[in-house]
């Protein structure tokens, strides 16, 4: 049964959805701090739109953070593990980029790039950006790790039988995540220049510190995994004759992937993480270089933080609360369908911003609908995955759906830089390819519909099964 809108809205009472807010803004805030902020300052530095394309490469640790999410799935860590198996994880990951974060502060990434000649660096600062790159990497490492936790937190908050909770609660991460990334994203921006990149990471230090103390404030959800993860291991034992710690190894390592495809069948586990895999590659080469595109048109680093910062965070907000209410409604397939097709659109406003010129107006515009788009696509292809994740491993099983997703905004997006250039810096013609990313995996969607509807029924019978 369809709920109202009315209805909708009052699930947002529910204080779980705060606790998923909070988490969400712990997930969101890793990517100001090597994505927008790292282009920017490495923009005013002077280096290249490939270098600093191929910077971005360090995201490709989130395509693969699926390789070791069994660990945080299962391995009780010592003395942090009294937070709970998620909320442990995750402080423990917050704890390693304070310190990196510390660290990003004694850098001079433009120090070593001197157009081949005398490196420039300030007294006390470390030169070079193989340090900033080797520091930023192990911020995102701990970033990938932190994710896997935070998405099963946000799973685990509700029994399976609570599917009409999903699409709020993918809101509440979605707009956990844009507020992490874009309030701090803000205030870097429009502080840069009077402070310096330095001094903004000194304040960034001081945000990932406040979510720490968020992360000991909420609840860890009630572990309904255990129980289940037992049973299989005794099953293994007496199937295959294996011992304890083998049938731990195989519960945690192999079961979480062929839970996934016994469930699915092989045919239709592929169609989906080949669908996961193309649904955004658009999006994710034109925000890779978006931050560059807005330098090179001519807008200042103030006008990029209040525009798309404040102005987008908004948005985002604003959209993203009534694209979930959409999606409870209609349901999650025709959002992707709708999310989609706008998503593809609004990069051509891009182009227009190309064409025309720094048009403060028109820059307010293209925020406002790419940040509409983005927010009602993301809010459906969270809730879209959650939907496909089986909860006896729902760090292991989402991380492994959430990693192909990334794998085209993580790697592939890296060569972006390098397309603009292959262009001949035709910044135009970037922006329509982006557009035509899109279509393939719209074209999937509309083909496979009723076999993607029927893998998300048999997910929701395995999970209220596995509830009984």
């Amino acid at each position: 049964m369809k709920s109202s809108f009315a209805e909708t809205l009052r699930t947002y009472k529910d204080r779980r959805l705060l606790w998923i807010f909070l988490m969400g803004c712990s997930s969101g805030f890793p990517w100001v701090l090597i994505g927008s902020n790292m282009s920017g300052w490495l923009k005013d530095e002077g280096l290249s739109r490939s270098a600093i394309g191929f910077f971005g490469s360090i995201f490709a640790v989130y395509a693969f953070n699926f390789l070791w999410a069994p660990l945080v799935d299962r391995v009780r860590l010592p003395m942090l593990g009294r937070l709970g198996q998620r909320r442990s994880w995750i402080f423990l990951c917050q704890g390693l980029m304070l310190l990196m974060i510390l660290a990003i502060t004694q850098a001079d990434p433009g120090g070593a790039y001197a157009a081949m000649g005398e490196p420039t660096t300030e007294s006390g600062k470390v030169p070079g950006l193989v340090y900033v790159s080797l520091i930023a990497l192990l911020i995102a490492i701990a970033s990938a790790t932190q994710d896997i936790a935070v998405d099963a937190f946000r799973i685990d908050q509700f029994k399976p039988s609570e599917h009409d909770k999903m699409p709020p609660a993918s809101a509440m991460a979605v707009v956990g995540w844009w507020t992490g990334y874009s309030l701090p994203g803000y205030l870097a921006f429009v502080n840069a220049d009077s402070m310096g990149w330095a001094g903004v990471y000194g304040v960034m230090a001081v945000i990932m510190a406040l979510l720490m103390v968020f992360t000991l404030i909420v609840k860890e959800p009630e572990d309904r995994r255990s129980n289940l993860q037992h049973s299989m291991e005794d099953a293994y034992q007496k199937r295959y004759g294996l011992g304890r710690f083998a049938s731990w190894i195989a519960v945690t390592v192999i079961e979480p992937f062929a839970d996934f495809i016994r469930r699915n069948g092989l045919g239709i586990a592929i169609t989906l993480l080949a669908f996961i895999f193309m649904f955004k590659i658009g999006e994710a080469f034109l925000g890779r270089m978006s931050v560059v595109f807005y330098k090179e048109v001519g807008f200042t680093n103030e006008q990029i933080g209040e525009y798309t910062k404040m102005l987008g965070w908004i948005a985002t907000v604003v959209f993203t609360l009534i694209g979930s209410a959409i999606n409870v409604r209609f349901g999650v397939l025709r959002g992707l369908m709708v999310g989609g097709i706008a998503m593809a659109g609004s990069n051509l406003m891009f182009a227009l911003i190309a064409e025309l010129g720094p048009l403060e107006w028109l820059f307010a515009a293209t925020i406002i609908v790419d940040n509409f788009t983005t927010a009602f696509s993301t809010v459906a292809f969270v809730a879209f995955l959650t939907a496909l994740t089986g909860r006896a491993f729902s760090a292991t099983q989402y991380a492994l759906l959430a990693s192909l997703g990334n794998l085209g905004r993580t790697t592939l997006a890296s060569f972006s830089g390098t397309m603009v250039d292959g262009l001949g810096g035709n910044w135009t013609m970037f922006f329509v390819i982006t557009t035509l990313m899109v279509i393939p995996s719209l074209v999937m969607l509309w083909l496979l519909r009723d076999k993607l509807d029927a893998a998300q029924e048999r997910t929701q019978a395995h999970n209220e099964a596995n509830e009984r």
